[in-house]
C-alpha cells in the first residue's frame, strides 16, 4: 500500500479545497472590534479583546449586562467587566482560566437589587461586559503585555475595570496598566492568605510574585500596600523578607482576631491612601476559608468567613477605588458553584458600596429625585429565591 491510499493523505488534499472566506471575514471584524494586541504579540490576527468566543472565552455576559462588541465604543459607561482567563502563573493546581466563565455563568442568579443596602446596581450603574482579554496560555510575559494594554485602555476612558481572574499573577499587569495614568501614588489593598511578594516562582513571575513587581512601579510603592488575611502554612519566607525590606503592611488573621475588623480596616484605609491619589483592590478568593471557598488553587484553612469579608470590603472601599480584581477562582475544585458565587458577591458588594458612598454611578436618592417611582418590571417574576 502506498501513501496516497491513506485516508489521511486524501484529507490533506481535501483541506486545500475548503474555503476560508468566512474565517477571514470574522478575523477582520474581531480585529476591528477587539482592537490591536500588544506589540509583543507576533500573530497580529489575535485581537486585544477576545471576540471569537472560543475555548475558555465562551460564556455569556456578566449578570445579563450588555456585551460591548465593539471596543471602540467604550467610554461613558460606569463599569466594564473584563475577564483575564489565565492560569499559566499557577505553581500547583491549575484551573483558574475557567474562573471568568464560571463567575459569569452564576452571576445570572442575582437581580442586581440588595434589600439590606437598598441599592439596585442595574439602576445605579451603566455596566457593560467587554469579554475576555486575549491571553497567551504558554507565555506569561506576552499575557502581561495584553492585560496591561487592555486595562489601561479601559481606565483611560474613565470606566471602572472589574477584572475576573485568572490566577493572581494578573495583579501585576492590572496595576501596571493603571498606575502610569494616575497623577500620584497608587495604593493597593490586597486580601489574601499569601503575601505574593516573592520576586520569582520557579524562575518566572508567577502567582506568588505580583506585588513584588507591582511595587517596583515608581508610583505604586510598597509603603502604600496593605495585605489583609496573611498566614498559614503555604506562605513564602522570601516574600516575608521583601515585605520587611520594603515596609509593606501585613495584617494577619491573628491581627484581625486581636484588634477587630473595624480597627484593622481603618488602618488599611489610612495606609493605602497616605499620600496616594487612588487605591486598587486585589481580592484573592483564597483569603476566605476553604470551607466556604473550596474552588481555589492554593487553599489555606483558617481564613475569613464570607460575612467577615463583606464587612471588611464595606469599610475599605468606602473612600473609592480605581479598579478591582477577583482572582484565583478555580471551578474544577468547586462543588455547586460555591466559590464562583462568592466571587460574584464580592464584586456586587464592592460596587454597591461605591454607589452608596457616591463614588460611582448614581446614588439611590439621586435616582429618586431624577425620575418618579415606577413599578419594577422584575416584580412580575416574583422572588428569585427558593
Amino acid at each position: 500500500m502506498d501513501r496516497e491510499r491513506l485516508h489521511g493523505s486524501r484529507m490533506l488534499e481535501r483541506e486545500a479545497q475548503l474555503p476560508s472566506t468566512k474565517m477571514k471575514e470574522m478575523l477582520q471584524v474581531n480585529l476591528e472590534h477587539g482592537l490591536a494586541s500588544a506589540a509583543s504579540i507576533q500573530d497580529r490576527t489575535i485581537p486585544l479583546f477576545n471576540r471569537t468566543g472560543w475555548r475558555f472565552s465562551h460564556s455569556g455576559p456578566f449578570a445579563g449586562r450588555p456585551f460591548l462588541e465593539d471596543m471602540r465604543q467604550l467610554g461613558g459607561q460606569d463599569v466594564a467587566i473584563v475577564g483575564a482567563p489565565f492560569d499559566g502563573g499557577t505553581t500547583y493546581r491549575s484551573g483558574t482560566r475557567f474562573g471568568p466563565a464560571a463567575m459569569r455563568a452564576i452571576s445570572g442568579l442575582g437581580s442586581g437589587y440588595n434589600f439590606e443596602t437598598g441599592v439596585d446596581l442595574w439602576e445605579s450603574l451603566d455596566i457593560v461586559d467587554v469579554g475576555d482579554i486575549s491571553v497567551i496560555p504558554a507565555n506569561i510575559e506576552k499575557t502581561f503585555d495584553q492585560i496591561d494594554k487592555a486595562i489601561g485602555y479601559i481606565h483611560e476612558r474613565a470606566v471602572f475595570p472589574v477584572v475576573l481572574g485568572g490566577d493572581h499573577s494578573i495583579g501585576y499587569p492590572d496595576v501596571r496598566g493603571i498606575a502610569p495614568q494616575i497623577d500620584g501614588n497608587v495604593g493597593i489593598i490586597h486580601f489574601d492568605r499569601h503575601s505574593d511578594l516573592s520576586e520569582y516562582n520557579f524562575d518566572e513571575r508567577m502567582h506568588g510574585t505580583p506585588f513584588f513587581h507591582a511595587t517596583n512601579i515608581p508610583n505604586a510603592p510598597a509603603t502604600n500596600l496593605v495585605q489583609i488575611g496573611i498566614g498559614g502554612w503555604t506562605g513564602s519566607r522570601a516574600g516575608v523578607r521583601v515585605a520587611r525590606e520594603r515596609r509593606a503592611t501585613v495584617i494577619t488573621m491573628t491581627d484581625v482576631d486581636r484588634w477587630g475588623i473595624e480597627r484593622v480596616c481603618e488602618m488599611a484605609l489610612e495606609i493605602a491612601w497616605q499620600n496616594a491619589k487612588a487605591v486598587f483592590l486585589s481580592f484573592d478568593i483564597d483569603c476566605v476559608d476553604p470551607g466556604y471557598a473550596p474552588g481555589t488553587g492554593t487553599p489555606e484553612s483558617g481564613g475569613f468567613t464570607p460575612r467577615e469579608v463583606f464587612r471588611m470590603l464595606d469599610i475599605v472601599t468606602r473612600e473609592g477605588l480605581v479598579g478591582m480584581e477577583v482572582v484565583e477562582v478555580a471551578p474544577p475544585y468547586d462543588v455547586g458553584d460555591v466559590t464562583s458565587l462568592l466571587g460574584v458577591r464580592v464584586i456586587n458588594n464592592v460596587l454597591g458600596t461605591l454607589v452608596e458612598e457616591g463614588k460611582l454611578g448614581t446614588r439611590p436618592d439621586e435616582t429618586e429625585k431624577a425620575e418618579p417611582a415606577v413599578e419594577d418590571a422584575r416584580a412580575d417574576e416574583g422572588d428569585v429565591g427558593g
